[in-house]
């Protein structure tokens, strides 16, 4: 038990030892602001970095990541209907789908859903 206490140790104190003349000697001396700057073709860059973006996009990006985790939850309940209670399933997967349409009904209510204003 005591050698692998002792082995373990020491290629931690390798391994740090290593990270720490890694670490030394791959720091870049000279920050220059050119080097630092973004780099297209040569040119300084003709716009900002921090264009804006369309919040309708981001909506519909959102709304589809959550229809897309809803769709993950909903193919499990086809192979869980031989292992469960035929009541129970059809009141659990009508519950759920009727909480997905309300939340469809109210994202096309809001005009989340329309791409165009």
């Amino acid at each position: 038990m005591f050698s692998i206490y002792v082995i373990s140790m020491l290629i931690l104190m390798i391994s740090m030892m290593i990270m720490f003349f890694a670490s030394i000697l791959s720091k870049k001396k000279n920050s220059d602001r050119e080097k630092s700057s973004p780099f297209e073709c040569g040119f300084d860059p003709k716009y900002s970095s921090r264009l804006p973006f369309s919040l309708q996009f981001f909506l519909i990006t959102i709304i589809f990541l959550i229809f897309d985790i809803e769709i993950a939850l909903i193919l499990p309940l086809i192979l869980t209907i031989s292992f469960s209670n035929l009541l129970t399933w059809t009141i659990t997967s009508l519950i759920f789908m009727l909480i997905l349409l309300i939340g469809l009904y109210h994202e096309w209510n809001q005009g989340m859903l329309n791409w165009s204003n």
